[in-house]
C-alpha cells in the first residue's frame, strides 16, 4: 500500500521551501509540474521496499531524502538547502562537506519541480524531487 500525507507535503509546500531559498541567492521561482511530478511518484513508489537512497538516472535533475518519524517533504528540503554554508561561490565548489543537493535547489536554468513522498515498508518515510530541465552541469555555476 502506498501512503501519503499532505500536511507539509503538498505540491505548494515543496514550492514554498525551493523558492524561499532560491529567492535568497535571486533566483526565479520554480513551477510544479505534474509530468516531473508523476516520475517522482513512480520512481518513489519503486523505492517502498527498500528505502535506500539509489538515484533514478532519468532525464531529471534529482534529490532524494529519507527519514523516520514525521518527516516531511518539507523536512527534505530543508535538509538540502542546509548544505548552503558548504558551497563556494567563488570557487563554486563544495567546502567541507556535501552541497550539491542544495546547489540543484536553487540552479537559475531548473524551472520545473515535481516531487513525492512515500512510507517504505520499514516505516521510513521516502522523499524525491526532480528538477526539469536538471542542473549541476560541471563548469557552470548555480545562479
Amino acid at each position: 500500500m502506498v501512503q501519503t500525507s499532505l500536511a507539509q507535503n503538498s505540491p505548494q509546500d515543496y514550492l514554498n521551501a525551493h523558492n524561499v531559498a532560491r529567492g535568497q541567492v535571486g533566483v526565479p521561482n520554480i513551477t510544479w509540474d505534474s509530468t516531473v511530478a508523476a516520475y517522482a511518484q513512480n520512481y518513489s513508489n519503486s523505492r517502498i521496499g527498500n528505502c535506500n537512497l539509489v538515484h533514478s538516472d532519468g532525464g531529471y535533475g534529482e534529490n532524494l531524502a529519507k527519514g523516520s518519524g514525521s518527516f516531511t517533504g518539507t523536512a527534505a528540503v530543508n535538509l538540502w538547502v542546509a548544505e548552503k554554508p558548504r558551497y563556494d561561490y567563488n570557487s563554486n565548489s563544495c567546502v567541507g562537506g556535501e552541497c550539491l543537493h542544495y546547489t540543484q535547489v536553487v540552479w537559475r536554468n531548473s524551472v520545473r519541480l515535481g516531487c513525492a513522498r512515500v512510507q517504505c515498508t520499514n516505516g521510513w518515510w521516502f522523499v524525491t524531487c526532480n528538477y526539469d530541465p536538471p542542473g549541476n552541469y560541471v563548469g557552470q555555476r548555480p545562479y
